[in-house]
């Protein structure tokens, strides 16, 4: 079985798992986390419903119940299991992936996220040793449970005035559809919005690029302000401004500087990845913010976040977490507090562009993906080259390496999800970026 992964599980849904596995996971929950309910939720993909039964029936073979929150988002499974008390929760989705795939992410109690080191390696173990197995005496059962309502007033309490502002939005044919009218209303432009998991608008990952075309014509076709995408559990959002232009993700943590941080005292605490750009903390600084950097995925940020009593942070992959959102990521709740901030500076004359202008003021690489076998050794080879080259001026090793230099900066860290190698590179100028990739690539290469 190959679908246990850092943060979650996930894969190619009847190749790296099946039904059967699903069922095991259930039983195997229980005997690891020992948890008297266990809150359930799932998307729209095609095979959500056979993976929630299978997954059900272990549990409740087990002796637990079930609460069937049915069709709903990611963020609305943390919310509730933060909100309701439950002790562990699964959301049966693939996030971004196309429809083949499926997978879960499960929590804990105060929504803390459980990935392969705090648990789901012993639910792997327990199922490669293929332990004995009785049904429990008292089985449990499983209850529709619907708290729709309750999760619609929360995000409502960060819904701004959309008066004058014109907006597009792209829900990927995702979970994002579910609950977006309901906040938004009837004037945005609307596209994909109907969950389907097939996806047949395009696949729900907005970092690749073709992938949000279609937002970006309309932005244009109908000058509007901004333009929005979801991913498909809806716990990612990004952004295209109105000239249809993509907004790099970790930019967007800068932007939320103003709603979080204006006339806020100075020392307020700001979570960004390993990843984010250098531009991101500058520009807070203007707030006072304390800039901390951590790993890559929820299952470590959200709990950085919480040790750090921070008030917000983000990641380059367009995942947002909030305090007051139990330290956990939404898409929508992001989105609405975006919002907010463009509308708040459309009223001043400023467009959305002219403030990712004054933000962005390094020129990026984006993330370049290497597929090769030995990770550790080209990671190695890149951090010596630097390191013997240049002055580093501060070095990060807990995913991956940031190196920073006086005029540039790099990560390279291994994929936790897919078999590759990710670099990134940053710098005050084109052909100093340009030449510092083309040397990385050259070492690198020497790999493949």
């Amino acid at each position: 079985m190959n679908a246990f992964k850092a943060y979650d599980i996930r894969g190619i849904y009847n190749k790296d798992f099946n039904k059967e596995d699903a069922y095991k996971i259930g039983r195997f929950l229980i005997s690891t986390f020992h948890p008297k309910t266990v809150l359930i939720g799932r998307d729209i993909r095609n095979s959500s419903d056979e993976i929630f039964e299978a997954l059900s029936r272990g549990i409740t073979e087990a002796g637990a119940d079930v609460a069937d929150a049915g069709l709903c988002t990611t963020p609305m499974i943390y919310y509730l299991t933060a909100k309701q008390n439950y002790d562990l929760s699964v959301m049966i989705t693939a996030s971004h992936n196309s429809a083949e795939y499926n997978g879960m992410k499960v929590s804990g109690p105060k929504a803390t996220p459980i990935g392969y080191d705090d648990g789901l390696h012993l639910i792997e173990e327990k199922m490669q040793m293929d332990e004995a197995f009785t049904v429990h005496p008292k089985p449990g059962c499983i209850k529709k449970v619907d708290f729709r309502e309750d999760y619609l007033d929360f995000q409502k309490k960060y819904q701004p005035k959309l008066d004058g502002l014109k907006l597009a939005v792209d829900c990927s044919n995702g979970m994002a559809g579910f609950f977006i009218r309901d906040l938004l209303g009837d004037a945005p432009y609307y596209i994909n919005e109907n969950p389907d998991g097939n996806f047949p608008g395009h696949n729900p990952n907005p970092l690749v690029a073709e992938n949000v075309v279609q937002l970006q014509d309309t932005v244009k076709k109908h000058d509007c302000d901004l333009g929005l995408i979801f991913d498909g559990d809806a716990d990612r959002v990004m952004f295209v401004d109105e000239k249809g232009q993509f907004i790099s993700p970790d930019l967007i943590i800068a932007l939320l500087g103003h709603y979080f941080l204006e006339g806020k005292e100075k020392g307020q605490k700001v979570l960004q990845d390993i990843r984010t750009s250098k531009a991101v903390g500058e520009y807070l600084q203007q707030f006072g913010a304390e800039m901390h950097t951590w790993r890559v995925g929820r299952a470590y940020a959200a709990k950085k976040l919480r040790e750090i009593s921070g008030l917000y942070g983000g990641e380059l992959a367009g995942h947002y977490y909030f305090s007051d959102f139990y330290d956990s990521d939404s898409g929508i709740l992001a989105a609405l507090i975006v919002l907010g901030i463009v509308k708040k500076f459309k009223e001043k004359g400023k467009s959305l562009s002219s403030l990712i202008q004054k933000i962005g003021t390094y020129i990026n690489s984006g993330e370049i993906n290497f597929k090769i076998e030995h990770k550790a050794d080209a990671m190695e080879a890149v951090k010596k080259h630097f390191e013997q080259s240049e002055e580093v001026l501060v070095f990060m090793d807990f995913d991956g390496y940031r190196m920073e230099f006086k005029d540039w900066w790099l990560n390279i860290r291994p994929s936790n999800t897919e078999p590759y190698l990710r670099f990134l590179a940053e710098a005050k100028d084109a052909a100093l970026l340009e030449e510092k990739v083309s040397k990385v690539r050259e070492i690198i290469g020497s790999f493949e």
